[in-house]
């Protein structure tokens, strides 16, 4: 296992576009932070988004996980680059010429996307304790480490989502290719949403393929892993308290969706060897 991650790790060191891209994204979550810590004044009037309770153990492990996953887009070009790169400097058939097995190389991949995941989501903790010890209200130790589970919940919708770039990208062969494939599935679920919340309301809820259906599909039940966290935050819901509206919802993450994410990154991982397997290269 050492040995693969070291064959890739080799490889991302001379690689210029990992480099740039991983120092962009690590740079605007801390950017994010730095905005977020800023006090602005309008007219006399002071105002602190960090001061409106967002960073507040244990609520910032949730807030935070929802808005970072938002970036992972930087590493998913990465993830995409350094596959589809393997088929355009053909290092990938030098590799098996050199001995490394198919097998092999899907688990060097799959390390890499490991490897990024688990290094965003240290990161991720680090600024949110950080964040948190400055600005929350809360310090005790069991508030400060309580509802980690978004920041496990985090980690598996980086490896699920990186999983499926690499699947793309072993699948049409072009980083371009790959991340337009991933765009048109996005609009493609976008649809499919959309069709399925008609038939809910023509239907009467009767046929509701919705939460039957939908939240079966990838990227759905990746996004399904870290709810909004917006209507958990106290001033929303005084809001929508004096507004008579109540937000009667489940802000844990589903036990549900970790296994279907579970289950397609193991498809993911397993469609991807098997397109290898059976290509001529």
């Amino acid at each position: 296992m050492l040995r693969l991650l070291n064959i890739e790790l080799h490889k991302l060191k001379y690689n210029k576009t990992v480099k740039v891209i991983s120092i962009v994204y690590f740079a605007l979550i801390c950017c994010v932070a730095l905005f977020v810590s800023i006090e602005f004044n309008f007219g006399g009037v002071k105002f602190r988004v960090a001061d409106q309770g967002i960073f507040n153990f244990p609520f910032i492990w949730h807030f935070n996980s929802h808005i970072v996953a938002w970036l992972k887009i930087f590493f998913a070009i990465v993830i995409v680059s350094i596959v589809a790169n393997e088929y355009s400097y053909r290092t990938l058939k030098q590799n098996l010429i050199d001995g490394l097995s198919k097998r092999e190389f899907i688990a060097s991949k799959f390390l890499t996307v490991v490897l990024f995941s688990v290094v965003s989501t240290i990161f991720l903790f680090v600024v949110s304790l950080i964040l948190g010890l400055i600005f929350s209200d809360y310090n005790e130790i069991g508030i400060i480490f309580s509802d980690l589970q978004y920041i496990g919940a985090y980690l598996l919708k980086l490896i699920a989502f990186f999983t499926f770039c690499m699947f793309l990208a072993i699948l049409v062969k072009r980083s371009a290719f790959a991340l337009g494939f991933l765009v048109l599935w996005q609009v493609i679920e976008g649809i499919i949403a959309i069709l399925f919340q008609y038939i809910k309301v023509k239907t009467d809820g009767e046929v509701n393929l919705f939460d039957s259906v939908y939240n079966f599909l990838p990227l759905d039940a990746m996004s399904d892993l870290i709810v909004e966290p917006f209507t958990r935050f106290g001033a929303v819901q005084s809001a929508a308290n004096q507004l008579g509206e109540n937000f009667d919802k489940s802000y844990d993450v589903p036990w549900y969706s970790v296994l279907i994410v579970i289950g397609w990154t193991c498809l993911f991982i397993y469609w991807s060897y098997l397109l290898l397997k059976r290509r001529d290269l």
